[in-house]
C-alpha cells in the first residue's frame, strides 16, 4: 500500500496530471473504454444487483458518460485562474484564485451503484489534475472485477489503480497520507473516515445517506405522484441513498395514493414482480435477512412477498407506521415504503426537523406557499418538488449531504471544484508602493481610516 501511495506521488510531482491535455486525454480515454465495456459493464452489474441493461445505463453507465463528457468539454474554462477585484488598500495590484490538484486522492466506492460512484468521483478527480486510487465494494464482486481491469487497460498503475478487497483493505488505505479522501457509504462507516482522516488532516468529501422523507401535499397531482415516487423508491430495488425513505400523505389523498402506487407497481414490473427482469436484487443475505425482518407484524398494504433464493422482496407498502416501529429507526435501503398520514403540515416540518437533517426531500404540491414552507424550514442536502431522485442526474446542481447525511458535494464543475484546492494569489505593482503601510508613517491612522472604510 506505501508502494503504491509512493507511486502515485511521484506520478503527481512529474506534472504530467497538471498538464490539460494529460487531463483531457484521460477522460477521452475514460469515454471510449467505457463505450467498448458497456456490455460487460451491464452484466457485472446484472450479476451483482440483478439490474436489467436499460437500469444499468440509466442509472450508471449514461450517467458517468454524461459527466465525462461533461468534464472533457469544459475543464480548459475550469482550470483557468480567476482574476478577482482587489480593494483600494491594494490600488495597482491584481488578484487570481487558481485551482491546483491536491496531489493523489482516494475513492472509497459502496456497493448500490458500484459502477457511477467510483468513475463519477474519478472524472472530478482527472478534470483537477489528480492521481486516483479507487477501493470498490467487496459486496459488488463482478463490478469491482471489470473496474480493476478496465482502469488497468486504460491508464498507468501510477495514475489511477484499483485496490481490491474488504473492511482490513480499507483500514490499511485510510492509515496512508493520501491529499484528499473521498467516500460514499453508510453514517457509521463515514464517521470511521472521518476519525482516520482527521489523524492526518486528510480533507473530505462524505457522501452519506440518512431517511429521505417525501411529502404529499393535499393538492398534489396523486397519478404523476404516485409514479414519481414509485421510479424514485424501487429503482434498484430502494438500495439508493436518495431512495424516499417514507411517505407522509394529507390524510385526504392516503388511500387514493396507495391504490395508485399499486396499479403503478404493477406497470413497472407486472403481477409477479419477484419475477420481472426489471426488477433488481437485494445485494447479499444479510441486507435480505434485515430487511424481511422489518415487515414482521406490520400492515402491508400490497406486496411482502419474498424470494430469498433470488434475493428479492416485492414493491412494499407498509400502513399504521410510527416513529416507534422498527422499519423508521434507520435507513431502510430496501424496497419498503412505510406511508404515514397527517392532517396539518406543521406535523411534518416538526417530524423531520427533530431528526438529523436527511440526504434528499421531496415533495409534491402546486401550492407555492408550501413549497416555500419546506424548503426554507427544513435543512436537507438536495431534492426535488414534485419529482423524485432526478436532481443527482443533473450535473448542474451540486449533489451532497448536510449534517449526518454528508459533507461536501459534486456532479459536473462541482467534481472538479472539490477535487481541487482554490489557492490565492496577489500580484503586487512594483511601481507604485503606499506608504501608509509601514509603521512611523506621519498621519497613517488618518489615511488607513479613509482607505479602509
Amino acid at each position: 500500500m506505501e508502494q503504491l501511495l509512493q507511486s502515485h506521488q511521484q506520478y503527481f510531482h512529474t506534472g504530467r496530471t497538471r498538464d490539460i491535455h494529460h487531463r483531457r486525454q484521460a477522460l477521452q480515454t475514460l469515454i471510449d473504454g467505457i463505450h467498448r465495456y458497456e456490455l460487460e459493464i451491464a452484466e457485472a452489474l446484472r450479476l451483482d444487483l440483478g439490474k436489467s441493461h436499460t437500469e444499468a445505463y440509466a442509472t450508471e453507465i449514461g450517467l458517468v458518460l454524461h459527466e465525462a463528457r461533461l468534464a472533457l468539454k469544459h475543464v480548459g474554462k475550469w482550470t483557468k485562474a480567476r482574476r478577482v477585484r482587489t480593494p483600494l488598500t491594494h490600488i495597482g495590484s491584481k488578484g487570481y484564485v487558481i485551482p491546483e490538484p491536491y496531489g493523489s486522492v482516494l475513492i472509497i466506492v459502496p456497493w448500490n451503484y458500484p459502477f457511477q460512484l467510483a468513475l463519477c468521483p474519478l472524472i472530478g478527480a482527472i478534470a483537477a489534475g489528480n492521481t486516483a486510487v479507487i477501493k470498490p465494494s467487496e459486496l459488488a464482486p463482478h463490478t469491482s472485477a471489470l473496474l480493476k481491469r478496465l482502469m488497468q487497460e486504460l491508464f498507468p498503475p501510477s495514475f489511477v489503480t484499483v485496490v481490491e478487497g474488504g473492511i482490513d483493505t480499507n483500514e490499511a488505505l485510510l492509515e496512508l497520507p493520501f491529499n484528499y479522501i473521498f467516500f460514499t457509504g453508510s453514517t457509521a462507516v463515514g464517521h470511521i473516515v472521518m476519525q482516520a482522516a482527521a489523524k492526518r488532516l486528510i480533507p473530505v468529501t462524505l457522501e452519506l445517506g440518512g431517511k429521505s422523507p417525501c411529502i404529499v401535499h393535499r393538492d398534489a397531482d396523486i397519478e404523476l405522484a404516485a409514479r414519481r415516487i414509485a421510479f424514485g423508491k424501487w429503482t434498484n430495488a430502494g438500495q439508493t441513498c436518495v431512495a424516499p425513505d417514507y411517505v407522509y400523505i394529507h390524510r385526504s389523498q392516503h388511500d387514493a395514493l396507495i391504490m395508485r402506487l399499486q396499479a403503478i407497481v404493477q406497470q413497472f414490473y407486472g403481477d409477479a414482480p419477484l419475477m420481472s427482469d426489471n426488477y433488481p436484487s437485494i445485494i447479499n443475505d444479510r441486507h435480505f435477512t434485515r430487511l424481511t425482518s422489518y415487515l414482521e407484524g406490520e400492515m402491508i398494504a400490497f406486496g411482502g412477498r419474498h424470494d430469498r433464493e433470488k434475493r428479492r422482496i416485492e414493491p412494499t407498502t407498509l400502513t399504521d407506521i410510527t416513529w416507534e416501529s422498527r422499519v423508521m429507526q434507520d435507513e431502510i435501503f430496501g424496497p419498503i415504503l412505510p406511508i404515514l398520514p397527517y392532517e396539518d403540515i406543521e406535523e411534518v416540518i416538526k417530524a423531520v426537523t427533530e431528526r438529523p437533517k436527511p440526504l434528499a426531500l421531496y415533495l409534491f404540491s402546486q401550492d407555492k406557499a408550501i413549497q416555500q414552507q419546506i424548503t426554507e424550514r427544513i435543512s436537507f442536502g438536495g431534492g426535488c418538488i414534485n419529482d423524485t431522485l432526478m436532481h443527482l442526474a443533473t450535473p448542474y446542481l451540486p449533489f451532497g449531504g448536510v449534517g449526518e447525511s454528508g459533507m461536501g458535494s459534486y456532479h459536473g464543475q462541482f467534481s472538479f471544484s472539490t477535487f481541487s484546492h482554490e489557492k490565492s494569489l496577489l500580484v503586487q505593482s512594483t511601481w507604485l508602493d503606499i506608504p501608509f503601510r509601514y509603521p512611523g508613517t506621519r498621519h497613517a491612522l488618518k489615511w488607513l481610516r479613509r482607505f479602509m472604510k
